[in-house]
C-alpha cells in the first residue's frame, strides 16, 4: 500500500504537468492560467453550495434520529473532490467537480459505498472465511434443582453481579 501511494503522489504531478503544458501548448499560456483560475472559482462555489445542502440533510436526519449514512457517504465524496478541486490541474479539476457535481456524485457515492463493503468484507472479516460462518445457538430457562442452604451464604460468597437470577430478575425461589 505504501509503494501504490508513492506511484499516485508521483505519477498524477506529473500527468498534471504534462497536461497543462499541451493545453497551454494548444491555447496559449495566458487562457491556461485563465481557465486554471476560472475552474478552481467555479469549483469553490460549487464545493461550498453542496457542502453547506449536504451538511443540512446531515443535521436533519440526526434531529430525526436516523443513521445519516447516505450524507455520510456524501459528505466523504464532496470531501474528496474538494480537495482535489484545491489540486492545481486540469485532471484533478475534472475529477474534483465530477465528485462534487450533484448528479455525478451519487454514482461516486455508490462506488464508495460498495468499495467500502467490499473492504470491511476482505479486511475485517479475515477475506470473507470468517463472515461465512455463522453459529447457531439455543437457551433454556434452567433452574436450580435444590435451593441453596442459606440464601445470606451464597450472598457473601459471591459477587452480586455473578449470583444466578430467573430470567426476569427475581430471585431464586425455594
Amino acid at each position: 500500500m505504501p509503494g501504490l501511494l508513492a506511484l499516485v503522489l508521483l505519477v498524477v504531478p506529473l500527468a498534471e504537468l504534462w497536461f497543462i503544458l499541451q493545453v497551454a501548448e494548444r491555447i496559449g499560456i495566458f487562457e491556461t492560467v485563465i481557465s486554471l483560475i476560472l475552474v478552481a472559482v467555479v469549483g469553490t462555489w460549487l464545493l461550498v453550495r453542496e457542502g453547506r445542502a449536504t451538511w443540512t440533510r446531515l443535521r436533519a436526519a440526526i434531529a430525526r434520529g436516523e443513521m445519516p449514512t447516505n450524507e455520510l457517504a456524501e459528505g466523504a465524496t464532496i470531501l474528496v473532490g474538494g480537495a482535489l478541486l484545491l489540486t492545481p490541474g486540469f485532471l484533478t479539476d475534472v475529477v474534483g467537480l465530477l465528485l462534487v457535481f450533484p448528479i455525478t456524485r451519487i454514482v461516486a457515492t455508490r462506488w464508495l459505498r460498495r468499495g467500502v463493503g467490499w473492504w470491511a468484507g476482505t479486511k475485517v472479516a479475515g477475506g470473507g472465511r470468517a463472515a461465512k460462518v455463522v453459529y447457531t445457538t439455543t437457551a433454556a430457562n434452567v433452574r436450580r434443582k435444590s435451593p441453596t442452604p442459606d440464601p445470606q451464604s451464597s450472598a457473601r460468597t459471591l459477587p452480586s453481579s455473578q449470583r444466578p437470577n430467573d430470567e426476569d430478575d427475581s430471585p431464586d425461589k425455594a
